[in-house]
């Protein structure tokens, strides 16, 4: 097994090179790509949770149910194994297994962009490659972090070059600063850009000047830019944003949706009142109660959220509360 293992690196690699050889195949999807995209990341992304078992293990059958109540709902597609599916709790085992459960569940018309972020560059490009065999349409590659003071502007544009040239699927760059520590160069993001296998980025600081000024130095790109929250969705629309990857998604999908509608239909006014009513609960279930909170909510609104795996905790009742009311006073609940 150990022989095999180390057989399969050097082949994935020589597979990974002869796909990127052949002309880019879009997995099937019927949905056309937007003007001057290879492949068009417009609209709305649930960064889905993961859900656990009362014993912590990953609940496929949940994670199934979820996606079949999401169904009706007009997503563009899914994330998975983002900072909202607790990807580093998860095994690699499981990380591969909830991509196929996904990609089993979900339409030919929706992608599928899953989180394939590692520390070291070798280890990003072996599960990237193991993301695209398991069935995901796009790697999504948040920084590395661990030696942030090491991830100067050259370090990250090698690591992503790296990654991008041996992916067999298109590369999206993930900036998660309240993570990691590390906000991705401006500098280096306009680098990378110029990749042709890297097609965007999804940026979660919500700096909204930074959004702009990506959008207006890569419009001679094929380079799409996600907000990584709804919390500034209208306002980055409003500079040239392609899309949303929204944790708040996974509670009120419908509305992000319609937020999206509203922002290329022009219908600015109807989009701010929309938007302002989605900026409380969307800070609740992301800075202020995190992952539990987010879990939490979604069991208001018939998901199934369950219990986050250890040592995330759950929230205390006054929390649960809050959290509660958050919603309510906004008109949700």
């Amino acid at each position: 097994v150990v022989l095999s293992n180390r057989l399969a690196s050097p082949l994935r690699l020589t597979l990974a090179a002869l796909c990127r050889a052949a002309p880019r195949q879009h997995r099937g999807l019927s949905t056309p790509s937007g003007p001057g995209h290879s492949l068009n990341l417009g609209g709305i992304f649930p960064p889905l949770a993961t859900p656990f078992s009362p014993t912590q293990e990953v609940d496929y059958a949940q994670l199934e149910g979820n996606l079949r109540r999401y169904a009706s709902i007009p997503f563009r597609g899914m994330v998975v194994l983002g900072s909202n599916g607790e990807y580093p709790y998860l095994a690699p085992r499981e990380r591969l297994e909830v991509v196929n459960c996904v990609r089993r569940a979900l339409p030919r018309d929706r992608l599928l962009l899953a989180g394939s972020g590692c520390e070291s560059t070798q280890a990003t490009i072996e599960l990237t490659v193991s993301m695209a065999e398991a069935g995901a349409d796009v790697a999504l590659v948040v920084t590395p972090c661990y030696y942030r003071g090491a991830m100067t502007s050259a370090a990250l544009i090698q690591h992503y070059t790296q990654v991008a040239d041996a992916s067999p699927i298109p590369v999206v760059l993930y900036s998660v600063p309240a993570n990691t520590g590390l906000d991705l160069p401006l500098e280096a993001v306009l680098t990378l850009a110029q990749h042709p296998n890297i097609i965007g980025i999804k940026d979660s600081g919500g700096d909204v000047t930074r959004m702009g000024l990506m959008v207006h130095k890569t419009r001679q790109e094929d380079f799409q830019v996600l907000a990584g929250s709804a919390g500034f969705l209208l306002a980055s629309y409003a500079l040239g944003a392609s899309g949303g990857v929204c944790a708040l998604a996974n509670v009120l999908g419908a509305p992000l949706c319609q937020l999206d509608h509203l922002c290329r239909g022009g219908h600015w006014q109807e989009a701010r009142d929309l938007q302002h009513r989605l900026i409380e609960p969307n800070m609740a279930v992301t800075r202020r109660f995190g992952i539990p909170g987010l879990k939490k909510a979604m069991e208001w609104f018939g998901y199934y959220g369950g219990p986050c795996r250890a040592p995330l905790a759950p929230l205390s009742p006054p929390q649960v509360e809050e959290l509660r009311g958050t919603f309510s006073t906004n008109g949700w609940l």
